[in-house]
């Protein structure tokens, strides 16, 4: 007996000596995990406008709205500065408003990556800005319109990104085609340095194949203990809206929604090249639907990578000292205002996007009213590292509003600049449509990629504006817009969230001056002075 007691009391001492010994080894690992900086894990959706997901959120994105929607914050009232895919990414990626950056179009002489390469906007960059301060960062998916053309090499990763997984649009040599990444299938792969061809099999998904990446990287760089940014690109929802085989069959009947814009009755109020749309008829409307379903469709897979990089982060310890940001780049029409198709314009279903955030700090299930805007990512996103941008960018960070450290908010922004350049060269490829979609031999010649769903819509018949050059200004209450040609638009949102009635012809003269006036301000400020105006009070 008196052994048995004695050994009891060994192993009940040895017990307690593993204990400490584990809690002494593990104590150095907690605090590094308490000082460590929070890893980014940027999604930006191609193409999707809010009521994409807003309509019916549980149905169609469940993932986004379980994970994200309803663990996180959400801004209703969230902009882009140019409701365009190759500005809109520069936005992001420099923190600038397009008059800032010069890139305001797709491609050349006004956008497109050309000329983002040729101005050296590269070189400072919310990449640049997050790996010179310890952090692993990757590009993963869709990068700017027309890559890597004019760039010294086919294999160009342009500065700041320690691993790069992006599809050719263009390359040096002119004869070789590298496919077509919207498709999803058939493209080749930038993969660090190393172009990969990928084909026609249901492995070959571009959507799913980027998030394999995403994850892989996500599990590598939390073994190594670095904090990362992930900046995830699918080229869903944009057309040709190709869906994973597993979803084709989804949302049978579905139908686009019908607010009260959707080919509207009376345009009359409208500047003329929106008066110059006829109505809908039924067989373009059905065209409209049958979109609207492959769109759904093909945002599956967008919300399966959610539910998968989401139990990446769980898995690896990195989910609550992660920020994942859920946004798009820009909106799209669908019927709305007589237009079959595409974006480009001041109205809200352009400008107007989606934006989720969930993260440490964040408050769950939350709705923020405040202004924010594609400008603002960049200082966000630093501010989230701990590091101050560079002087020249023009947003503000909004983890203050996440973070909910700024209550009363004294000083916020009051208004958000809208801009759009006319391209002459994607005009024409729209009035010469039919040659165009029936000769694609030599497309890169005469119009960019991302396109080309948009010109063989034009030629089943769809319609667009012929969309002059304008400013606008977005504040709480109006959206105002002045445009090249002498036309004016002015829509109070709160009374008249459609857009329905024009009332720059009829309003109070001295709010339009106030309006004008804000907005001549805008169109030509930098950095300090964007937010200095942006924070004037305005009253209407």
């Amino acid at each position: 007996m008196k052994t048995s007691s004695l050994r009891t009391k060994f192993f009940v001492l040895i017990m307690i000596g593993v204990l400490l010994v584990g809690e002494l080894l593990l104590a150095p690992q907690a605090a590094l995990a308490q000082t460590s900086k929070p890893n980014i894990l940027f999604v930006l959706v191609d193409d999707m406008d809010a009521d994409t997901i807003n309509r019916n959120p549980e149905k169609y994105a469940p993932n986004i709205k379980s994970l994200l929607i309803d663990q996180g914050v959400s801004f209703p009232n969230f902009f882009v500065n140019v409701s365009l895919c190759c500005p809109s990414r520069v936005n992001t990626l420099r923190g600038q408003y397009a008059h800032n950056s010069g890139i305001l179009t797709n491609s050349r002489p006004d956008g497109g990556f050309r000329k983002t390469y040729a101005q050296g906007l590269e070189k400072e960059t919310i990449a640049t800005s997050l790996q010179a301060n310890g952090y692993q960062t990757a590009l993963i998916g869709k990068y700017l319109n027309g890559y890597p053309d004019t760039a010294p090499s086919d294999t160009y990763i342009p500065p700041g990104w320690t691993e790069w997984y992006s599809p050719m649009e263009k390359g040096k040599k002119k004869n070789k085609k590298y496919g077509n990444p919207y498709a999803q299938y058939n493209y080749t792969l930038n993969q660090n340095g190393k172009l990969v061809e990928y084909g026609d099999k249901p492995k070959d998904y571009g959507t799913d194949v980027y998030t394999s990446f995403a994850v892989d990287f996500i599990q590598r760089s939390a073994k190594d203990g670095k904090p990362f940014f992930v900046y995830l690109a699918p080229f869903n929802i944009h057309g040709p809206f190709t869906p994973a085989p597993r979803h084709e069959g989804l949302f049978p009947g579905v139908k686009a929604p019908r607010p009260d814009n959707f080919n509207e009755a009376n345009v009359s109020t409208k500047p003329q090249f929106m008066q110059k749309l006829p109505r809908l008829n039924q067989t373009q409307i059905d065209k409209i639907d049958q979109k609207y379903r492959k769109r759904l469709r093909s945002l599956q897979s967008v919300d399966e990578a959610i539910g998968k990089l989401v139990d990446t982060l769980k898995a690896n310890g990195q989910l609550d000292n992660t920020y994942i940001v859920l946004t798009s780049d820009n909106g799209f029409k669908q019927g709305i205002h007589r237009a079959s198709t595409g974006k480009l314009t001041a109205y809200e279903e352009d400008i107007r996007l989606n934006l989720v955030v969930r993260g440490p700090g964040i408050p769950d299930g939350k709705k923020l009213p405040q202004q924010v805007g594609n400008i603002d990512f960049f200082p966000t996103f630093t501010d989230m590292a701990g590091v101050e941008p560079p002087a020249f960018v023009d947003g503000r960070s909004f983890l203050p509003l996440l973070k909910r450290t700024t209550p009363n908010l004294p000083k916020w922004r009051s208004a958000f600049l809208i801009e759009h350049k006319q391209d002459p060269k994607r005009d024409a490829a729209l009035e010469n449509q039919t040659k165009l979609v029936q000769d694609l031999s030599e497309p890169e010649d005469q119009l960019e990629l991302e396109d080309l769903s948009e010109l063989q819509s034009l030629q089943e018949g769809g319609q667009v504006p012929k969309l002059p050059t304008y400013q606008a200004i977005r504040t709480q209450d109006y959206t105002y817009v002045e445009y090249k040609t002498g036309a004016k638009e002015l829509y109070n949102i709160k009374k008249d969230p459609y857009q329905l009635n024009n009332l720059a012809s009829n309003a109070d003269p001295a709010l339009l001056k106030r309006l004008a006036k804000r907005l001549n301000k805008l169109r030509t400020c930098q950095a300090d002075s964007c937010r200095a105006i942006e924070e004037q009070p305005f009253t209407s």
